[in-house]
């Protein structure tokens, strides 16, 4: 550990037992558990007419925004990048499906960021956040990482999608479950030995089996920045008071909050983060994705905000903002890297037209395992506290959605308190929150 520099100063790593390797080996595994969104986002936001060189860029700088804003003003190992499940609404639902123009669906995007940001600095997130229940705190801690394991099982192909039971076995004598097979249990071993950056030396250990194998296929070094012209400052900001405009406003904000909260709330408690229930800098850590979001639409990209792979990084050690800094600077590299990147985390072919990702998938089964332990402190004894805490872990993973396991959770803690004359016990904005969920489902679908 270097002594007394400056990194350990600012960053405090000393009292935070860790040092400036085990930052940096941090983020490097955060960033290659969540590489492939380089790759999928410009898919995506192709779909809607979008230059996919473009929105490549601007996904790097966005996510570098993002990142080093966490890193240095909140001080969180938490990285930012443009979401999953956004990002199809964006395209798919916004502008294929309701046949809104890109650059007006970018406008509402900013606008959204704007308001994420009136709601910061209100405290409005804060104060949501401090009124969760702890049950549900450690509840969405587990259940996103049930997520993040499935997530991880079908990236390795061990588990596949099935029509009529939804998921089932997956080929386990295919070669590139075989490989994630390999990585999981080389990565096991060693977190088993307590090897320091087991995670980022099974990574690169099953990379380089995957190359000897002929599954990695070496794409390069080196490549010019797409240009960023086709989608900077492109937002369409006429006619926007309209009841479309609000609406397709609210949901980005809805999917977002709740999102961002699952997040916040799961990799504090695996990283030990939380104080007495609360989290520190809260304000701080909220308004770095507002301001990232802000920033991702006038670069060309969708909601940009708090990704969960952040767990993997915090799984290798990560404690400080020295890790969410150290993803940004490889999102900025990834800029002139793309296809050295693109031959590590790239997809591997598993059968036609499906692809896993057997370089990082084993990753996140094993942080999931890791994070299931917030499950020790939920009241099992009490139904109350209990039955929402198991709805919430249980409804991450099954609706593939954070934000409708939330919803379950909040849902049925107050009615569950209620019913057993205990009303009082939750807090009066978790009341609303139910409300408004349940209008949510009701209306919206």
């Amino acid at each position: 550990m270097l002594k007394n520099g400056f990194l350990d100063r600012f960053f405090d790593l000393p009292a935070r037992k860790t040092d400036v390797r085990t930052e940096l080996a941090a983020g490097l595994t955060t960033f290659l558990t969540m590489a492939y969104i380089l790759f999928v986002q410009p898919q995506v936001l192709g779909a809607a007419g979008m230059d996919q060189g473009a929105v490549f860029t601007a996904t790097c700088i966005s996510s570098a925004v993002g990142c080093i804003l966490m890193g240095l003003y909140a001080d969180y190992p938490i990285a930012q990048a443009p979401l999953m499940g956004e990002n199809f609404f964006f395209a798919y639902t916004v502008v294929l499906g309701m046949g809104v123009a890109w650059p007006k669906a970018l406008a509402l995007v900013f606008i959204s960021g704007l308001a994420f940001l009136a709601l910061t600095l209100t405290r409005v997130r804060e104060t949501l956040i401090h009124s969760v229940p702890p049950s549900l705190k450690f509840a969405i801690a587990a259940g996103i990482g049930l997520f993040v394991a499935l997530i991880g099982m079908k990236d390795a192909g061990l588990v596949v999608t099935n029509a009529p039971t939804l998921v089932k076995l997956g080929p386990l004598t295919a070669p590139p479950v075989l490989l994630a097979l390999a990585g999981f249990g080389l990565t096991a071993g060693l977190m088993a030995r307590k090897t320091p950056g087991a995670i980022l030396i099974g990574m690169l250990a099953t990379a380089g089996l995957g190359a000897a194998w002929g599954l990695i296929h070496f794409a390069g070094i080196f490549s010019a920045p797409p240009s960023l012209a086709p989608t900077f400052l492109k937002l369409d900001l006429r006619d926007l008071l309209s009841w479309d405009s609000l609406a397709i406003v609210l949901i980005f904000l809805f999917m977002t909050i709740f999102d961002t909260l699952g997040t916040l709330v799961g990799v504090s408690v695996q990283a030990g983060l939380m104080k007495d229930g609360k989290l520190p800098r809260a304000p701080k850590a909220l308004l770095c994705d507002a301001v990232a979001t802000t920033v991702g639409s006038c670069l060309g990209t969708s909601t940009v905000s708090s990704y969960i792979e952040s767990a993997t990084g915090v799984a290798a050690g990560g404690r400080t903002g020295l890790t969410a800094v150290t993803v940004g600077a490889l999102f900025l590299l990834s800029l002139f890297f793309a296809p050295l990147v693109q031959s590590v985390s790239g997809a591997v072919a598993l059968s036609p037209g499906v692809f896993i990702h057997p370089v990082t998938a084993p990753a996140l089964i094993l942080v999931g395992s890791l994070m299931m332990g917030a499950v020790r402190e939920i009241a099992w004894e009490d139904i109350t506290e209990a039955l929402p805490a198991f709805l919430t872990i249980a409804a991450i993973p099954f609706t593939f959605n954070i934000a409708d396991g939330i919803a379950a959770g909040f849902i049925s803690y107050p009615l569950l308190k209620a019913c057993a004359g205990r009303g009082k016990e939750a807090p009066p904005l978790l009341w609303l929150l139910a409300v408004i969920f349940l209008l949510r489902y009701a209306f919206l679908g």
